[in-house]
């Protein structure tokens, strides 16, 4: 069912439908902004293309910079102040100038494979790894099993939780830990002895000694990996909502200012209209016209009045009004809306038929509730081929009336839906494609709910539940709510 209605007129009687409808569907896919993927930037320097909106690609950009600087400023002061100096030709100081030259290549490895911009993720996994192993050669020049450099498995902890949350995280962790243990298990078995240069006292050699070490630091690392999974998940989760409320800010923006250009066109068009239409009445039933020109008038009338229309729904969507609760027949107003649309725009060739109760008393506003299921009805009419039944059925469930418009359409395919409802979005040649809009707004006002069934091929239903209880406090509260905003509307939107 391609969305297409038309709502009434602010100046029809009673907010009766208007016929000759033309207003195009509001079907679309909201595009998705998948904030899950996108990264903090609360370990990236300032200025660094971080937060929600960075690609993995210029996060790992930086993350080779980050690395290369902390893995040399690391050397320079371990060489200054733990080593008491660099020594050329002493162990501690080539294992050192080796890692260090190590890490500058492999990260120059990345870059290329950055530069082509594939496999991001396989990137992002070797690159905690190596990290790992490499702080682990600067553990054993520093101490070993009891060397403090040991923290820097948290820091890289910490970078794969903002890279890649919590899978980042747990191949860092694990990445970490093994290279750990594997340095603990070679000093234990004395595989790998203490440097040369370095005294043997700085080192725990002994298992007796190093249980106590290896347990506190893979308990930190364990913490670092947990913590700062949570934290980078909320953060995470919280820039996508600030990315979609920007965008929803934005783009409501964009609708006020589109809303007040076209409530100021529609006043401007609306005169010119109505005195076209009096004069093509007044030469049409003059009786001085041949045939010919007398079809030309109900052309000019027909397209008169789907100008009008269209005048309309600008007007309602930017000029909302507070629903007047009262009671109301559901069943003689649908009855009503289905007599209507059968004898106008394209009733003659689409069958349209009622299901339901005699009467179906709800809790509404008769004008605009009318105002809806006429445009769900003309949408489906329009959504039709001919000799298609548009069927609009009405039940009672344990709480609430249904009210359900089905058409036998070629549907809405799964990919646009999310829109449907959307303001100024139409798929068709003709129209605005805000009929839906305004249903949305109308049932929101109400506190009704609209759900949308659709099969490609065989049609779509759209279907509205109204609560059959009383009007409660909250809802006064909430039209109270609306009454204000209404009355706030005119200003940030022109409606005039």
């Amino acid at each position: 069912m391609s969305p297409a209605a038309s709502p009434a007129s602010p100046g029809d009687e009673a907010g009766a439908p208007r016929d000759h409808v033309e207003a195009g569907p509001s079907t679309d896919v909201r595009d998705a902004r998948d904030a899950r993927g996108s990264s903090s930037a609360a370990a990236l320097p300032p200025g660094a293309p971080g937060g929600a909106e960075a690609p993995l690609a210029s996060r790992l950009t930086w993350l080779i910079a980050l690395r290369l600087a902390v893995l040399t400023v690391f050397l320079v002061v371990t060489a200054a102040v733990y080593l008491g100096g660099f020594t050329p030709g002493s162990f501690s100081s080539i294992v050192a100038l080796v890692t260090v030259a190590a890490a500058y290549g492999v990260s120059g490895i990345y870059a290329v494979f950055l530069r082509v911009n594939r496999s991001l993720r396989a990137i992002a996994r070797a690159q905690l790894v190596t990290d790992q192993i490499t702080w682990t050669a600067l553990v054993y020049i520093t101490g070993g099993a009891t060397s403090g450099a040991t923290s820097l498995y948290g820091l890289t902890c910490l970078t794969g939780a903002i890279l890649l949350g919590l899978p980042g995280a747990i191949v860092a962790a694990a990445s970490g830990a093994s290279a750990y243990l594997v340095l603990c298990a070679a000093l234990g078995l004395q595989l790998v002895g203490v440097p040369p240069d370095q005294p043997s006292g700085a080192y725990v050699t002994q298992w007796s000694e190093l249980r106590y070490p290896m347990f506190v630091n893979l308990l930190a690392i364990v913490v670092v990996t947990l913590l700062a999974s949570y934290l980078a998940e909320r953060l995470r989760a919280t820039g996508g909502r600030l990315v979609q409320a920007t965008a929803r800010a934005e783009q409501a923006e964009r609708l006020a200012a589109l809303g007040r250009l076209a409530a100021g066109l529609a006043h401007e068009i609306r005169n010119p209209l109505g005195s076209i239409a009096g004069s093509i009445e007044l030469l049409r039933t003059g009786g001085t016209l041949s045939d010919e020109d007398r079809k030309l008038c109900e052309i000019i009338e027909r397209e008169t009045a789907r100008l009008n229309d269209l005048v309309g729904d600008m007007l309602d969507l930017s000029r909302p009004r507070v629903p007047a609760l009262e009671g109301v027949d559901l069943s003689a107003t649908s009855r009503d809306v289905v007599v209507l649309a059968g004898r106008s725009g394209r009733g003659g060739d689409v069958e349209v038929r009622f299901e339901g109760p005699p009467s179906a008393p709800v809790t509404a506003d008769a004008a605009q509730m009318r105002q809806v299921v006429w445009n769900l009805v003309r949408n489906a009419i329009q959504a039709s081929s001919a000799g298609a039944v548009v069927t609009v059925r009405l039940w009672h469930d344990a709480s609430a009336w249904l009210l359900e418009i089905r058409d036998q359409g070629r549907g809405i395919p799964a990919g646009a839906r999310d829109r449907l409802f959307d303001a100024f979005f139409t798929t068709r040649t003709h129209g605005m494609g805000i009929g839906l809009a305004v249903v949305k707004r109308i049932l929101d006002d109400h506190g009704f709910a609209i759900e949308v069934d659709s099969r490609e091929g065989e049609g779509t239903a759209f279907r509205v539940r109204i609560p059959d209880r009383p009007p409660e406090a909250g809802d006064a509260e909430r039209l109270a709510d609306a009454a204000a905003a209404a009355q706030l509307a005119p200003r940030s939107r022109s409606a005039g």
